[in-house]
C-alpha cells in the first residue's frame, strides 16, 4: 500500500513541474504565432474567388 503512496506523490510532483513548464512557456511567448497571419491574408482572396466560382456553378445547375 505504501507503494501506491509514493507512485500517486511522484505522479503529482511531474504534473506539476509539466504544468509550471507550461505556464513559463505561454508567459515567454513561445506559442505566440506571428507568421501566419501575415501569410493568411495572401491566401484569403483565392477563398473569396473559389467562393464565387462556385455560386455560379451552382446556379448553372
Amino acid at each position: 500500500m505504501s507503494v501506491i503512496y509514493i507512485l500517486l506523490s511522484i505522479s503529482i510532483i511531474v504534473a506539476v513541474v509539466f504544468f509550471i513548464a507550461f505556464i513559463m512557456a505561454v508567459r515567454s511567448g513561445q506559442y505566440d504565432d506571428s507568421y501566419t497571419p501575415s501569410v493568411r491574408m495572401l491566401f484569403d482572396d483565392e477563398l473569396v474567388k473559389e467562393d464565387s466560382k462556385t455560386k455560379t456553378d451552382n446556379s448553372k445547375d
